[in-house]
């Protein structure tokens, strides 16, 4: 079957042509009743000839694709920017979760020190220093 993403299939890619099935052979398919050996050969190389330029079609298509992927994701990705002094909320570890109805988010903590490539460093309220760093993807605005 033909690929979604490359109109081709992976036969086709590998071999330079299409395969014929065994129920086509079988059941006297009209490709298998319209079959000459001599223009079979003639096609046959004029694909392997054309071969190349199809798989360099084909990458440049899902070189696309993984474009528009790209693309569409970082749609969806709102970067955040905290300053120093920002209140924060930390998503909480699975293992700090009670059950289900536990809150999903701890804190407020505040930013002391922004590391730089989305990297802070964080203190809770009282001033007492978290010894680890954070990433701006765990981190949400605290408002009070």
């Amino acid at each position: 079957m033909p690929q979604s993403t490359t109109k081709e299939t992976p036969f086709s890619l590998v071999y330079g042509t299409n395969v014929m099935i065994l129920i086509e052979i079988h059941e006297s398919s009209p490709r298998f009743q319209n079959f000459v050996a001599e223009e079979s050969d003639d096609g046959r190389k004029v694909n392997l000839d054309l071969l190349d330029e199809v798989c360099e079609q084909t990458h440049i298509k899902l070189e696309a694709l993984k474009k528009r992927f790209e693309l569409r994701q970082n749609t969806k990705v709102r970067p955040w920017q905290f300053q120093v002094a920002d209140l924060v909320m930390w998503k909480a570890h699975p293992y700090q979760l009670e059950n289900k109805l536990s809150p999903k988010w701890t804190g407020p903590f505040r930013i002391v020190e922004v590391l730089g490539n989305s990297a802070y460093r964080l203190e809770t309220l009282e001033g007492g220093p978290i010894p680890r760093t954070w990433n701006a993807a765990n981190l949400k605005f605290y408002f009070s």
